[in-house]
């Protein structure tokens, strides 16, 4: 583990009033009411389209952004939300994630979650390490997991407030998406004063969506 490791957030995306995934999530609506909505920027562009095996897709600002999700990670931290629908103790331990046996991430994965299971080994290089932990200790574990390289943090909203609030997030993209979702999960609640401990910069693409990048100040 250096010193220069970072905990980056990428390709999140948010409607115009703060939300990040909508409400009634199932297993086949894994965004709730928002549908593909919030995240048809993403599955429009070349790097979208090749996750599910499909050619073609935009190369332009929204893709050139998008492939930046990849970038130096050698370990990921997740919410039991992202890896699946639901919620109190595991009925039983059939579910392994939304992404079938050959997970996108390719690194060691820790889900935080009150009700542990066995890890995960997946096709691809991916394993799923299902963790009771402080936002810091599961940094602190993924940072030595990830063999020098950053840590992500793939959310969703929760826990990314989770590790704003205890000031763990070095970089953050959120992709704000001109729609209203009116319920689900906000990102922004009780985050006062975050423009102060970092430096915001925006680009509005040419599909409608805005891209807003979190640098953490130097101290």
């Amino acid at each position: 583990m250096t010193n220069t490791q970072l905990v980056r957030v990428h390709n999140l995306s948010v409607s115009l009033d703060g939300f990040a995934t909508g409400d009634g999530r199932t297993a086949d609506e894994p965004f709730g009411h928002a549908s593909l909505r919030l995240h048809q920027w993403f599955f429009d562009t070349a790097m979208g389209r090749a996750q599910f095996g499909e050619p073609g897709g935009t190369t332009g600002l929204d893709n050139a952004i998008a492939e930046m999700h990849d970038h130096d990670i050698g370990a990921e931290i997740m919410g039991r939300g992202k890896f699946g629908w639901q919620t109190g103790p595991w009925a039983d331990e059939s579910w392994r994630g939304w992404w079938g046996e050959t997970p996108p991430f390719h690194t060691p994965v820790f889900v935080l979650t009150h009700h542990l299971r066995p890890s995960l080994e997946m096709d691809g290089g991916t394993t799923f390490h299902f963790r009771d932990a402080a936002p810091a200790d599961v940094v602190e574990e993924a940072k030595k997991a990830a063999g020098g390289r950053d840590v992500r943090l793939g959310g969703g909203p929760s826990v990314v407030r989770d590790f704003l609030v205890a000031d763990l997030v070095d970089h953050m993209h959120v992709v704000v998406v001109p729609i209203l979702l009116g319920r689900g999960v906000r990102l922004w609640d009780g985050l006062e004063g975050l423009d102060q401990r970092f430096d915001i910069e925006t680009v509005a693409s040419p599909s409608g969506v805005q891209h807003v990048t979190f640098t953490k100040k130097a101290s």
